[in-house]
């Protein structure tokens, strides 16, 4: 990472435009590193919001449609952060956003005391932990902030930014992260916010396996595969959102009475794997799911709600989970009220 001073010297209160056009708003300076597929199309809801942009990519020509648009180039991240009051980061890798914050040349060498880090990359909570711990000795605050919505979500701003660490530095800030996506949410202490996008892509990922195995089973059967889409799309599961099936048993801790009888559901799931095995389709995902079922029919949870097979990894993991159903409601308000919102 090359380093040295700011090609440009332009004075913090100053903008490129003398009417006021694209001054920083507030007198707000953002600094963003790392302008690849997210980067790039982030720091550019940043400078359409108006504010006042210091890029740094390592290949100076990533920022070429920044710097055209008024952008400022810094020669390295400290020479970045010696000039802003907030600082984004986007990039590939862990290790990517330790050189980018600890180098020699990084952020924490340039860091103003009171200024704000916001790293958006999908990151490892220990490390981000060792960053906050860092940036707190220089006197500055940061933050996790993941983001998902994808290149498209990028680019149209319809992302969700996650955010961890204080929550007064996540306040003073909203208006910059507003700026870059649609739904940007505090979630916790430093860390949560990582944790959060580690389940959320560990769950999709999970469940795109899942969906390999049953969906190969069903055209394997025989069923052309866009006449078994709009079918399974309209059962019960297919209505819902993903993980809008933790909402009645999973989070409340409630699984008397049954809405779907775990008896039932394991005669279900027994049928499937016993029409993989039949089709000659190999079906691990379904197997262990229906080993999971099996073990829990077996505590004798038979006639209780078949999401009770859920009690059995909160065992193993040490974890008992039961949300107050006031509090539960009240997550539940903001989405049932845009529901209704809807247009019949």
């Amino acid at each position: 990472m090359p380093g040295g001073r700011l090609a440009s010297t332009l004075p913090i209160g100053k903008s490129d435009c003398s009417d006021g056009e694209g001054m920083s708003k507030d007198n707000v300076t953002v600094g963003f590193v790392g302008l690849g597929t997210m980067g790039g199309r982030m720091a550019a809801n940043v400078q359409r919001a108006g504010f006042r942009l210091i890029v740094h990519d390592l290949h100076r020509q990533a920022a070429s449609h920044h710097l055209a648009d008024g952008a400022v180039w810094a020669d390295s991240p400290a020479a970045l952060a010696r000039q802003a009051d907030v600082i984004f980061s986007s990039l590939p890798e862990p290790s990517d956003v330790e050189a980018v914050a600890l180098g020699p040349d990084g952020l924490i060498a340039g860091i103003k005391p009171g200024a704000a880090y916001f790293d958006l990359s999908t990151n490892s909570p220990s490390v981000v932990k060792k960053l906050s711990a860092a940036f707190a000795e220089k006197g500055a605050h940061m933050l996790d902030a993941p983001v998902s919505g994808g290149p498209a979500g990028a680019a149209s701003r319809k992302l969700a930014i996650w955010v961890g660490g204080d929550e007064s530095a996540f306040k003073e800030h909203k208006a910059v992260l507003d700026a870059i996506g649609d739904n940007a949410a505090y979630i916790g202490p430093i860390g949560s916010a990582t944790v959060a996008k580690l389940v959320h892509n560990m769950s999709g990922y999970a469940i795109v396996c899942a969906l390999a195995e049953t969906f190969t089973m069903g055209v394997k059967a025989g069923i052309e595969p866009l006449a078994l889409w709009q079918a399974v799309r309209q059962g019960a599961a297919g209505r819902r959102f993903t993980f809008d099936a933790l909402i009645d048993q999973f989070l409340p801790g409630k699984y008397d009475p049954p809405a779907f009888a775990l008896k039932l559901a394991h005669k279900d799931v027994s049928l499937a794997n016993a029409l993989g095995r039949e089709l000659g389709v190999p079906m691990r995902m379904c197997n262990l799911t229906l080993a999971e079922m099996t073990e829990a029919l077996a505590r004798g949870w038979g006639g209780r709600d078949s999401r009770s097979v859920m009690l059995l990894q909160q065992e193993r993991a040490g974890v008992e989970i039961a949300v107050d159903p006031e509090r539960l409601r009240a997550a539940l308000a903001p989405a049932a009220s845009k529901e209704g919102a809807k247009p019949a």
